[in-house]
């Protein structure tokens, strides 16, 4: 039986100190239960793509859409000041193109139209999704992964479609309709990437990216 954790938290506080504690100790359970290994390719991926010139797109819906806007803003303004930038863009941030082609096309469409005009072979997609099953950002992962695109998915709850199509993945482990602690570990993901990136330039460490990503 699915039990979602914050209504229990809710239901066994008699406070909001109470609550908040409960809260966070359920989130850090979550993020000590991630897979690291998968966290540490996903930052080797995000550099690799620099070495190489290629961009990088992220997208999501509702709160989602938010950090994809959080990541790209860190990710490439975050590094302005380095000899090679991140090439970071959002793509839930124009709403004169989102309202065009949802009105146009379809509201599914709106990630995937996107990427048929600016992602070329190599570039990296990160598709983020609490539920993993939304349809624009499959279509846009199915997409990228039929031309050549470099996929990755974060995820919560089961991981839906999202963690078996994308290339790449990372699932936030959670019950389903636990919104809040999955996009507050998407957003950890987002700061530890940083802070990795920052550390790099502090320290003028050579990544070490492995040959077949």
């Amino acid at each position: 039986m699915n039990i979602n954790m914050i209504e229990k938290a809710y239901r066994e506080s008699s406070s909001p100190e109470i609550f908040s504690k409960k809260y966070i100790n359920y989130l850090c359970e979550i993020l000590n239960s991630l897979d690291f290994k998968a966290i540490g390719n996903f930052i080797e991926l995000i550099i690799s793509a620099q070495n190489r010139g290629s961009h990088i797109f992220f997208l999501g819906n509702g709160g989602s859409a938010s950090t994809a806007s959080h990541f790209a803003n860190d990710l490439s303004i975050g590094t302005r000041s380095w000899k090679k930038p991140f090439k970071a863009l959002s793509l839930t941030d124009n709403n004169a193109i989102i309202t065009a082609l949802g009105n146009d096309c379809g509201y599914d469409e709106i990630f995937v139209q996107q990427l048929r005009i600016h992602m070329s072979p190599s570039d990296v997609v990160v598709a983020i999704s609490a539920s993993g099953n939304s349809p624009n950002v499959i279509k846009a992962v199915e997409y990228a992964n039929t031309n050549d695109g470099i996929t990755i998915g974060l995820s919560g709850f089961d991981g839906g479609a999202l963690r078996e199509i994308a290339n790449y993945s990372i699932h936030i482990p959670s019950n389903k309709g636990e919104y809040g602690p999955v996009e507050d570990a998407h957003m950890v993901l987002d700061h530890l990437l940083n802070g990795y990136l920052l550390g790099m330039l502090k320290y003028e460490r050579t990544a070490e990216v492995k040959n077949e990503l």
